[in-house]
């Protein structure tokens, strides 16, 4: 399918893999989209500049790259950002068309539906989009999709006029006759409010009057704000709502010298808000910032999970914004066409936004698409035509999941162990991302759907990056493919997910050797842990280990506190299981953990602060404290071995000292956590036939370990 992408200061249109539909989402072919003027043209300059550029307007991005740096490496860090800057930007976030497939979950929308959809992370200027059911409106009988696709920019103004609360005969100021405050005007004027609107620009004041406002207002015919005091007869305005956008501090400070005593601002559009208290205090004004589409916006439990407020405490959502906003429009009171200046086919995007971009900075401008008579071709595979096929004695790689981490770790590992690996396929749920990482990284082809690479014969192993609760599913389905499988922690979240693979292994009658499981624990790979293995080999005495991971603060909306995380013991802690694991050699035999319950409960989660204190057959004792509370200026990670009068030191996997002996420690400039490692031993057991890098009962165990003291924490949890 053919997507719009904003790289390097230019709209291109790429082919992607169409997405496949999810849970609690519809696919939609979509019909038209509309370009935001605003949004997208900032995002399209911003895509253009320099690194040094973007760095000085987002200084807090400096800092993210810092301390990826410090965790990846200089090298792996350039080609994590290098791939985001080649790869493009989705964009578009107000679309409609019809849907085409439903997934699971979804009642109140069918098959052959005509809709409309909002939403950055989904509503992109694209073919065929994937959008959750709380950011999908069907459309009112009779309303053409041109309409319907200026969804998100009438829900956006409608909140802005909901957070004023206008009343029937009041006087509302709109400052900024865009797109936004266009429609604001119309919905003030519906409202029965008498409207006034300020621009700068005449061209505006005319259409906004033509279109029902009561008067236009410019500086160059005298002060603003004495303009609003004549024709409102001396009162003041009973509100302003700003829909402009400029870095000006002015704008806000006029708006409220606008305003009547107990008057109200609300601040629409992106404009400076150094704030002066003298505008605001003597006439004791309310000050509002009215957030995108509605209530539900930027929270993940409603827009991505599916679940709706209450309409008796939240009577507008933002799903129910879009469903009024498309009624208005069906109805004719509000009134779109004159404000839209064109619509170009998707093939023509460049000259689209070469249009939104004119001096005369049109309201909007919409794309339209080619529509089949004949159901869609989904296609989700792109051929990437520039890389070679595997030499001979390679394992050829498919990845799933390119995330971050993928990105920044795996992929750059599998390039350098070119001897060893060929990247066959990248498996994305975003069919740009994984165009995108198809082509950084010399892939042979991209595609959203996993069942291609399972049935693919030309892949002989995985690597799964996903969200952890899908690893145990997505592992057992290539291994009963016949895949090898690389697996990133967690191998399971859940017992029943670790018995099925168990089973596997169990009953499954293999014609020769059976393929491999590995669970990326990584650590035990590292030079710091095998040499520490390498000094305890011989010991006469079981060791105590005492491990600290200060692993600092995730807020709990995180997705790792989430279901698809499954915490943070399960998910982070389950390394350093194995490593116990790993460096006794030994089975355990018993599991006691204990977890603080802070008062800021809602702060903190159950599994953020805990001991662990494990006991093994070989006689040894380990223990994990594994805690949220410190600073990231306090290294991470360390290990204390006390073994047969000697104490082995290991910092931050950069510094092993050994005291009690001579034996010598070792040292490096870089974090090493054996990711590089383990990959080396993942294609000697594959193509050596030699034993699986992690036995299939270390594995086990590690991840059984997780669940004893997670359960241990949650049974303590008050």
């Amino acid at each position: 399918m053919k997507q719009v992408l904003l790289r390097q200061g230019k709209a291109v249109v790429e082919e992607v893999p169409a997405p496949l539909v999810e849970a609690g989402t519809v696919l939609v072919k979509v019909h038209h989209s509309c370009i935001s003027i605003g949004t997208e043209m900032s995002g399209l300059k911003t895509s253009g500049l320099p690194l040094w550029k973007r760095a000085l307007r987002q200084p807090e991005n400096v800092k993210k790259v810092l301390a990826m740096t410090a965790s990846l490496g200089v090298s792996k860090t350039c080609s994590v950002i290098q791939g985001r800057l080649s790869g493009g930007v989705a964009t578009g976030y107000s679309a409609a068309g019809e849907v085409v497939s439903v997934g699971e979950g979804v009642k109140d929308i069918r098959l052959g539906d005509r809709v409309a959809c909002a939403g950055a992370q989904c509503a992109h200027h694209a073919e065929i989009i994937r959008v959750p059911r709380n950011l999908s409106v069907v459309l009112p009988e009779g309303l053409d999709f041109a309409k319907a696709s200026t969804v998100t920019l009438g829900a956006i103004a409608l909140q802005g006029v909901r957070r004023a609360n206008p009343l029937l005969g009041e006087n509302f100021v709109v400052i900024g006759l865009g797109i936004l405050g266009q429609l604001t005007a119309q919905f003030l004027k519906t409202n029965g409010c008498k409207a006034l609107g300020v621009d700068i620009n005449r061209k505006r004041i005319e259409l906004a009057l033509s279109l029902g406002l009561d008067n236009g207002l410019h500086p160059d015919e005298g002060s603003c704000i004495d303009q609003v005091f004549r024709l409102t007869d001396g009162l003041g305005a009973d509100g302003v709502i700003v829909a402009a956008a400029t870095p000006s501090d002015d704008v806000v400070s006029m708006a409220f010298n606008m305003c009547r005593r107990k008057g109200r601002v609300v601040i629409v559009g992106d404009v400076g808000l150094n704030l002066k208290r003298a505008d605001i205090y003597k006439k004791e004004l309310d000050f509002f910032i009215s957030t995108s589409y509605g209530p539900g916006r930027y929270d993940s439990s409603y827009e991505e999970k599916g679940n709706d407020y209450p309409v008796a405490y939240v009577r507008w959502t933002e799903n129910r914004n879009m469903l009024a906003y498309l009624r208005l429009l069906n109805e004719g009171r509000v009134k779109i066409n004159p404000l839209v200046a064109a619509t170009y086919p998707i093939s023509q995007v460049e000259d689209a936004y070469a249009a939104a971009q004119n001096e005369e900075k049109p309201m909007m401008v919409l794309l339209s698409y080619p529509q089949r008579t004949s159901k869609p071709l989904l296609h989700r595979v792109v051929a990437n035509p520039v890389a070679s096929s595997a030499k001979s004695g390679r394992i050829r790689l498919a990845l799933v999941g390119a995330g971050g981490f993928a990105k920044g770790m795996h992929l750059p590992n599998i390039q350098s162990l070119s001897d060893r690996f060929h990247l066959q396929a990248v498996v994305s749920r975003s069919g740009h991302n994984a165009i995108a990482t198809a082509k950084q990284f010399d892939a042979n082809y991209s595609t959203t759907d996993y069942q291609i690479v399972l049935k693919d014969p030309d892949i002989d192993a995985v690597i799964i990056s996903t969200r952890h609760n899908l690893h145990a599913e997505m592992a057992l389905a290539a291994l009963a493919a016949g895949k090898h499988v690389l697996l990133e922690k967690p191998l399971a979240l859940t017992r029943q997910g670790l018995l099925e693979i168990e089973e596997f292994y169990s009953r499954e009658v293999f014609a020769g050797r059976p393929p491999i499981l590995f669970t990326g624990f990584n650590r035990r790979f590292s030079a710091y842990a095998r040499r520490i293995k390498d000094l305890v080999q011989e010991r006469s005495n079981p060791m105590i280990l005492n491990y600290r991971m200060n692993s600092g603060f995730i807020p709990q909306e995180h997705w790792v506190h989430s279901e698809e995380g499954g915490g943070r013991n399960i998910g982070e802690a389950c390394h350093i299981y194995d490593l116990f694991t790993y460096l006794t050699g030994s089975k355990v035999i018993s599991v006691d953990a204990v977890a603080i319950s802070p008062p800021t409960k809602g702060y903190y989660g159950a599994n953020d602060n805990f001991i662990a204190t494990l006991a093994f057959l070989d006689g040894s004792i380990a223990t994990l404290t594994y805690t949220a509370l410190g600073t990231k200026e306090f290294p991470k990670e360390q290990l204390e071995v006390y073994v047969d009068g000697k104490v082995l030191l290991m910092t931050e996997y950069k510094s092993l000292k050994v005291f009690g002996s001579k034996a010598k420690g070792i040292e490096s400039k870089t974090i090493d956590k054996g990711q590089k490692e383990e990959l080396k031993a993942f294609a000697d057991a594959i193509l050596n036939g030699g034993e699986w890098p992690i036995a299939l009962w270390e594995q086990i165990q590690a991840t059984e370990i997780s669940f004893h003291v997670e359960q241990s924490i949650m049974a303590g949890k008050k």
